[in-house]
């Protein structure tokens, strides 16, 4: 398994924008959704000057979602910043991609990091973590992805087609949906886990190859990736709730759409119980594995034991009259031979029968 690790932290001054992912060849593109309850417009593959334009003559009070793909681009990223006006450092957080989860929130930006989970794509043994980044400052959301992905096009959906709440809430509920979003792909992650865990916690109880022991350690490692990456997005949770709880007045987040957040915490707290519960069957799959396979070794040597047992009287008797001796008169009686592989044949017969009223074999 190709284990996921968080980089090392960039020795770089904090207002320093350097990208140091993964996918330095993806080409850029950005995408703008502006809506509201009754009208809605989507903007592809368009320059930055031509998207400011569009925003600066959009409605105030329409949700502006500003999303942008590839972030290898440092001229752009600071071009980005300036319109938004949005601070150095937070830009600089956004490439910084070693970092936990987080949530920051001064004057009317709020800005929040998240690790998401990519699902197999061609190797079952390999789970992939992206860093995605949100910008939210009243009406106007802003994603950072370092590549094209799936996540949110469920969102994207929902706005086209003015399906569910999405088009009559604020920009405060389209961060909670795309996070939401992201918690979803978590949860298709750790289906596929829990489906190898099964698998292999069969194979346990009926196979004896080392190669489920290796198994078993890639599948704990991957538990122990996902947990990793949510631990922090639920503190996170808790703290933006309990912060914008002790505030009398509105955050970034409005008191209407902070309530949603909850959801996701409970979630968080869902796919914890879920990760310990399949990591516990992991440790009964091992546990199980080095039980059967000592009682299997008991079983060998159980059976090599009673072989042994067995020749030993026969071995005794065939040493015995091996003797080289002048003076050894059974050697000289006639029917000799056939009257000891009697006794030795009785012996075996005598033994046999006894080990199986003690029931040991």
């Amino acid at each position: 398994m190709r284990r996921v690790k968080y980089k090392k932290t960039r020795k770089l001054q904090p207002n320093s924008l350097e990208y140091s992912g993964s996918f330095p060849e993806v080409p850029i593109s950005m995408q703008l959704f502006i809506y509201d309850e009754g009208t809605f417009e989507e903007y592809n593959d368009l320059s930055l000057k031509e998207i400011e334009q569009i925003m600066l003559t959009a409605s105030p009070s329409a949700v502006k979602w500003f999303n942008l793909h590839g972030l290898h681009d440092i001229a752009l990223l600071k071009e980005v910043g300036n319109f938004f006006k949005i601070e150095a450092y937070i830009m600089a957080e956004i490439l910084n991609f070693s970092r936990r989860t987080r949530v920051e929130e001064l004057d009317n930006t709020l800005f929040f990091s998240v690790k998401a989970i990519l699902p197999y794509q061609d190797d079952e043994a390999t789970l992939d973590i992206e860093q995605i980044s949100f910008i939210l400052q009243d009406n106007v959301l802003l994603s950072f992805q370092e590549k094209r992905g799936a996540f949110f096009n469920l969102i994207r959906e929902r706005i086209r087609t003015k399906t569910g709440q999405i088009r009559k809430k604020d920009a405060g509920y389209l961060l909670y949906g795309l996070l939401d979003s992201l918690m979803e792909s978590y949860f298709v992650a750790l289906d596929l886990i829990e489906d190898n865990v099964e698998h292999v916690l069969i194979e346990a109880r009926t196979k004896y190859h080392k190669d489920i022991l290796v198994r078993i350690e890639e599948y704990t490692q991957q538990l122990q990736e996902v947990k990793r990456a949510i631990i922090p997005l639920r503190e996170v949770l808790y703290n933006l709730k309990s912060q914008h709880d002790k505030k009398n007045t509105d955050c970034v987040i409005s008191k209407a759409s902070i309530a949603f957040f909850d959801r996701l915490q409970y979630k968080s707290y869902e796919m914890l119980d879920q990760i310990d519960y399949n990591l516990n069957k992991l440790d009964s799959a091992t546990n199980y594995f080095f039980s059967s396979q000592s009682n299997r070794m008991n079983e060998i040597m159980k059976v090599l034991t009673i072989v042994s047992v067995i020749f030993i009287p026969l071995t005794f008797i065939v040493g015995v009259y091996g003797m080289n001796f002048e003076n050894m008169p059974e050697l000289k009686t006639e029917n000799g031979y056939f009257y000891t592989i009697g006794v030795m044949i009785t012996l075996v017969i005598v033994m046999i029968s006894y080990f199986k009223w003690r029931k040991w074999f």
